[in-house]
């Protein structure tokens, strides 16, 4: 074989490398499923409903939980695209406004995100014995970090672990996901918070902190 030669069945073979490497995979437009969530290093639990809009950017979370020793009920309506999220009770008809770090959707595998490896869940033995899933992994500004898990077909997510030096790690684990949304209301805000005005705070939010910051508020007012 030439050089010649050689060179260019090494280029076909980087080539085909490089293709059969995963990329970070695109979630359903619009998904609904049921998720549990453990933040605050276990000090915070909790389970309930996500409605997501991958379009709109949108996200709505229905939820029931433990901090410490108290309960608590969360509604919130998060729009990513709008930096702001609304904080809903219905047994006053009340809303909080305020502001939403978007720089991170937890429903999302980030464009810049990196390939640890993939595994089956369950068995590959035989068909529908297991299920085969990608974790992606990253950093979180300013110096956090996080790992997705994500299913091969379909790109549902099914494990998010993040961690941040002012939150601690969190964890979301999700199932049940199906395609479409069960109620497109849930990404309008209720009647009653159009007249509410954003909260003046010096840091915005992100997901994990508001689920956070209303928990442990509840969990002090019981």
């Amino acid at each position: 074989m030439n050089v010649v030669s050689f060179l260019c069945c090494l280029s076909l073979l980087l080539v085909a490398a490089a293709a059969q490497k995963p990329k970070p995979c695109v979630v359903p437009p619009l998904m609904s499923g049921g998720f549990s969530y453990m933040g605050a290093n276990g000090a915070v639990m909790s389970t309930g409903k996500i409605n997501y809009d991958a379009f709109g950017e949108r996200m709505r979370v229905r939820n029931f939980g433990m901090a410490g020793n108290q309960t608590f009920t969360v509604d919130q309506l998060m729009l990513f695209k709008q930096n702001i999220y609304y904080e809903i009770d219905w047994s006053r008809f009340f809303c909080q406004k305020k502001k939403l770090d978007a720089s991170f959707i937890p429903m999302q595998v980030p464009a810049d995100a990196n390939h640890m490896g993939q595994v089956v869940i369950g068995s590959s033995s035989s068909w529908g014995m297991g299920v085969a899933v990608n974790t992606w992994y990253g950093a979180l500004p300013p110096n956090g970090m996080y790992m997705h898990v994500f299913t091969e077909v379909g790109c549902f997510p099914t494990t998010l672990m993040a961690f941040t030096p002012e939150s601690g790690w969190n964890t979301i684990s999700t199932f049940n996901w199906v395609l479409g949304t069960t109620d497109p209301m849930d990404f309008i805000p209720p009647f009653f918070c159009g007249k509410s005005q954003l909260e003046e705070t010096e840091k915005a939010d992100t997901f994990f902190t508001a689920l956070e910051s209303l928990a442990k508020q509840s969990a002090k007012e019981e």
